[in-house]
């Protein structure tokens, strides 16, 4: 009897409503560009809650938002590129806080704040120099209507790092061309994000923008989420890379995500990276991810 119960807790863990605190994912892409030998890569994050997240309210996939909870994570990314010319893997490392909070002057506008960091190391198997990257990044906002996120930053990269979160949520071409910054190695960045009920239906819509700029060059990227149901959500992203010496100039992305119970999730992603004139690096990515919450 005892294993019973045990058995059914568990059951009802995995396919009830319910709050979770801890959550893993991970992610892996198939990279071909026109030159490369089709490479793929490998993302793995842990993120912890310092309160439980309710998981019975709006879209499954934006509990943690709709909660205001904050959090810590780590990060880690593996990839690997080779062509004719070029060989290499690279490993990044990150750790995020966020913070959701609000003080005697704000009481009816919740404060946000997260810092990060990231360092890359790119080991080359063809002769040239390993290199060295580590990437800062801090963000402060406010949240002045419900489920609406406004936030600005700064961001210091050097030389080259990527951002673990991003290349989660966005992929590793659109991180890669938003790290690939030449000289200019400090920039300022915003950030909007919204997510909301459709009146009368059960469905929800979310959207984030964000931009990422200095004095003479920048970036940005938007990415709208259509969620069917609590459970299940398409979504698009668009960025612009350009002027960031990226090689890259527009990358597109599709996805789809559910929730097969409200622990556990799957996706599959897509991105199309179209390269820069005078580069033939024209890159298309698929995706597959999975998350587990407990």
């Amino acid at each position: 009897m005892k294993k019973i119960g045990l058995a059914a807790a568990v059951l009802l863990a995995m396919t009830g409503a319910h709050a979770y605190q801890f959550e893993v994912q991970g992610q892996s892409e198939y990279v071909d560009t026109t030159v490369n030998d089709k490479n793929y890569t490998g993302d793995l994050q842990g993120t912890y809650y310092f309160k439980n997240v309710d998981a019975s309210k709006g879209p499954l996939a934006e509990a943690a938002f709709l909660n205001k909870a904050s959090n810590v994570s780590l990060a880690y990314h593996y990839g690997k590129y080779n062509d004719s010319k070029v060989n290499f893997q690279d490993n990044t490392a990150g750790v995020k806080g966020e913070a959701y909070f609000t003080t005697p002057y704000t009481a009816s506008i919740p404060l946000y704040a997260n810092a990060s960091y990231n360092h890359t190391n790119q080991d080359f198997k063809n002769g040239k120099n390993d290199d060295n990257g580590d990437r800062y990044a801090l963000e402060v906002g406010a949240m002045p209507t419900d489920n609406f996120l406004l936030a600005v930053g700064y961001t210091r990269t050097n030389p080259l790092a990527l951002d673990t979160s991003d290349v989660l949520s966005y992929g590793i071409a659109k991180a890669y061309g938003e790290s690939a910054y030449s000289d200019h190695k400090d920039f300022t960045t915003a950030r909007a994000k919204y997510v909301g009920a459709i009146d009368g239906t059960n469905m929800s819509l979310g959207f984030e923008a964000k931009g990422i700029f200095n004095s003479d060059r920048g970036a940005y990227s938007l990415k709208t989420d259509l969620f069917l149901n609590p459970a299940l959500s398409v979504g698009v992203s668009f960025a612009d890379t350009s002027n960031l010496d990226s090689k890259f100039d527009h990358v597109w992305g599709a996805d789809v995500n559910y929730f097969v119970t409200p622990a556990i999730s799957v996706g599959a992603s897509y991105v199309k990276a179209n390269a820069v004139d005078g580069h033939n690096l024209d890159t298309d990515t698929v995706g597959l991810n999975a998350k587990a919450r407990f």
